[in-house]
């Protein structure tokens, strides 16, 4: 307490005597705010210091020499914490991965992953590319996630599905399986964006209704065809639509890691530095704004094929649609995923896993001269009929051979175009 022009004088709550400059003047102000700063943690067991990593079987980051098991995450699911559009939002998010690692950088691909100290390498998992630097990882730079999805499927089990699923195909070359090497898959939380809003939609379109009517032909037989009448039509949807993943890293294919982005989004836990442990971890390189417009894109798809079929006919032309998004928000995520590159005839292949599901995903091979014969095979019934037929117009059985030609070849060149698809999408990102 303090004395005042001869009067006693408390100090309001939260303020505290400053130093004064000036001798038996007593000054008092506000408690400086004093600022949340996060220092770097460690991984390092609480028992007996040596590295801790995250144990699959466990689910929570263990001690592989004395068995110490540090407390499980709690799964918090879709309420896990989302950011807002806003600037502050923004600038109030932490940075980096809040712990000490390691840094792969390799110089083909650019491709950039923090590892714990546990985790080695020899090689890019991106590229197969040994021109790879390991370093102490750069001043922390990027928005720090706020959930991740634990890693639930053992190394060992992702190596044997991979195995499996290079053997499968009979398109590939034979023992495919045996002779990629894919021993040397590495487990990376991958950064995804996710975003959820309300989106309304008001659409307007020409609904076709089909239906069937008798009429005479001009030999006066009766026929039946089908005739759609045309009506202008509206309506409004509504859809709550609920994280929207985006990959937030450009170094993987956006096509595999869309085969293996059936993610359980319930099972998402509190971002802890200590679930990074023993496992690779990758920094965003595509931006919030520039995710948020691949995501407001897929939003729009949602939107226009859930209006279709609010029209209720198979029928429509000279459709138009609005969508108006509202109550938009977004999370920076970490999702498991395996990921190996591998070489086969002086090319290198991707091959991706989902590390909660096991989905496999990636590219394989093509034995060309196996997919030729193939389509060959379908054409030549076909094309040999036509042959035979071709002469046969001298007699009335002539028509008849060459209708079941063209059948065929329609047959054929279907079955073709489906078997060349299958094989340039096998090889392709």
């Amino acid at each position: 307490m303090a004395v005042v022009n001869g009067l006693n004088w408390s100090p309001p709550d939260g303020w505290i005597q400053l130093e004064s400059a000036l001798e038996g003047v007593e000054i008092w102000g506000p408690a400086p705010v004093e600022e949340d700063v996060e220092g770097p943690k460690t991984t390092r067991c609480r028992s007996c210091g040596a590295a801790a990593r995250f144990d699959v079987n466990a689910g929570r980051l263990a001690c592989p020499f004395c068995g110490w098991q540090d407390a499980a995450a709690e799964v918090v699911g879709r309420s896990a914490e989302a950011g807002e559009f806003t600037q502050a939002s923004l600038a109030a998010g932490k940075q980096g991965f809040g712990v000490d690692r390691r840094e792969l950088s390799c110089e083909q691909c650019g491709a950039a992953i923090a590892l714990d100290e546990g985790v080695l390498s020899a090689s890019c998992p991106f590229c197969a590319s040994n021109q790879i630097n390991v370093r102490e990882q750069a001043e922390a730079s990027g928005l720090r996630p706020t959930a991740l999805v634990r890693f639930s499927v053992l190394p060992k089990d992702i190596s044997t599905a991979v195995k499996t699923w290079l053997g499968t195909g009979w398109f590939h070359p034979g023992g495919l399986g045996s002779v990629a090497s894919v021993d040397r898959f590495m487990g990376i939380y991958l950064p995804y964006w996710t975003f959820s809003a309300k989106l309304d939609s008001d659409w307007k379109a020409e609904v076709g209704t089909s239906r069937t009517e008798s009429y005479r032909d001009s030999d006066g037989n009766h026929r039946t065809r089908t005739v759609i009448d045309w009506n202008w039509r509206s309506g409004h949807v509504h859809l709550d639509l609920r994280d929207t993943l985006i990959p937030g890293t450009t170094k993987v294919s956006e096509t595999l890691l869309g085969r293996i982005a059936a993610f359980e989004m319930g099972d998402l836990v509190t971002y802890d530095a200590g679930l990074l442990a023993g496992w690779g971890a990758q920094t965003y390189d595509r931006s919030l704004p520039d995710a948020w417009e691949m995501g407001r894109h897929a939003m729009r798809e949602r939107a226009r094929s859930a209006c279709h079929s609010d029209t209720g006919s198979s029928h429509v032309r000279s459709f138009s649609m609005t969508a108006d998004l509202d109550d938009e928000s977004w999370r920076h995520v970490l999702l498991p995923v395996y990921v190996s590159a591998y070489r086969f005839a002086d090319r290198t292949f991707v091959v991706v896993a989902n590390g909660q599901t096991g989905e496999v995903a990636g590219q394989k091979p093509v034995a060309w001269w196996k997919v030729w014969t193939a389509i060959a095979a379908m054409l030549s019934p076909g094309i040999i009929t036509g042959l035979i037929g071709i002469p046969l117009l001298l007699f009335a059985v002539g028509i008849f051979v060459l209708i079941v030609a063209l059948i065929m070849l329609i047959a054929g060149v279907i079955g073709s175009i489906w078997v060349y698809n299958q094989a340039v999408q096998s090889e392709a990102l």
